[in-house]
């Protein structure tokens, strides 16, 4: 394992950028390959290529060997319930392996978390959001699920936290278009089917920052849909590129809570609100 303290004339740089110091005379490519390749830590927390790094904090490039254990990166398995298998995803990872690339992905440590058990992804988080990934552990298992989320009996809970105030519940009822889009887009129509609202509830107002935490639940999804359906109603999610302002270090968006007959399993955020800034807070499962 390979470590050292960022200088000041890498203060900003992009982290595959200072990868540099860990990595002397490399070239771009060839430390995009061993970010790909290892696991990069930030200060104990594993960071995407874009991450903007600052003066003082720790590099760690720990290669990942065969057998080495996950958590390393991020990822965890929570809860085994049945035939199902919660695990934890970080904020800058990909759920689903990416074809024709070897980035680190939960489904690609799937075999290693849950050695002899066939599992398949049953949900995606953006590469951003962190919290609850579901697996299936037999194919019937993943036919049960999909027929539960059409029947609505799915419930899926997110903390956000956001700019602006919300006094009231809101619910976001708009279509979406995510075709052929980086960003989706919020249609004047009302979505037919109540799958694809987004129900916000206020947690806690800090009116020093200007931000709310929201309790947030959906039934199914769509792609950004949590995103997009805020941004739309002016509550833009806290270091949202897309949608908001993109300012600090991570997105504030975590699947805090996943349920459906027979299952349930919760983690928490750690996200602050009142009395400090947009700084990062440790996830602790529970239930």
């Amino acid at each position: 394992m390979n470590e050292m303290l960022v200088p000041e004339d890498m203060d900003g740089a992009r982290l595959d950028q200072a990868l540099e110091l860990l990595l002397p005379g490399s070239s771009l490519r060839e430390r995009r390959r061993a970010w790909e390749a290892g696991a990069v830590l930030v200060d104990g927390r594993a960071r995407s290529k874009g991450f903007r790094v600052s003066v003082g904090q720790r590099l760690v490039l720990a290669a990942r060997e065969r057998g080495e254990s996950s958590p390393v990166l991020g990822v965890r398995l929570l809860s085994v319930q049945g035939d199902y298998a919660a695990l934890f995803k970080p904020g800058g990872m990909h759920s689903a392996a990416i074809a024709g690339r070897d980035n680190p992905s939960v489904e690609r440590l799937l075999p290693e978390l849950l050695p002899g058990r066939g599992a398949w992804l049953l949900n995606r988080l953006d590469f951003l959001t962190s919290g609850i990934v579901l697996a299936a552990l037999t194919p019937e298992a993943a036919t049960r699920y999909y027929e539960l989320e059409d029947a609505g009996r799915v419930t899926k809970e997110y903390r956000a936290l956001v700019r602006g105030c919300l006094e009231w519940p809101v619910t976001v009822m708009n279509a979406l278009d995510t075709d052929g889009r980086k960003k989706t887009k919020v249609l004047a129509r009302e979505d037919e089917s109540p799958l694809r609202w987004t129900r916000a509830e206020p947690l806690e107002y800090d009116e020093d920052h200007d931000r709310t935490l929201l309790k947030v639940v959906i039934h199914k999804g769509a792609r950004h849909q949590i995103r997009a359906h805020l941004a739309h109603v002016l509550l833009p999610i806290v270091g949202d590129p897309l949608y908001g302002g993109g300012e600090g270090e991570r997105l504030f968006l975590h699947h805090g809570r996943l349920s459906f007959e027979g299952f349930e399993v919760a983690v928490e955020s750690g996200f602050p609100v009142a009395g400090g800034g947009a700084g990062s807070g440790e996830d602790h499962p529970s239930g």
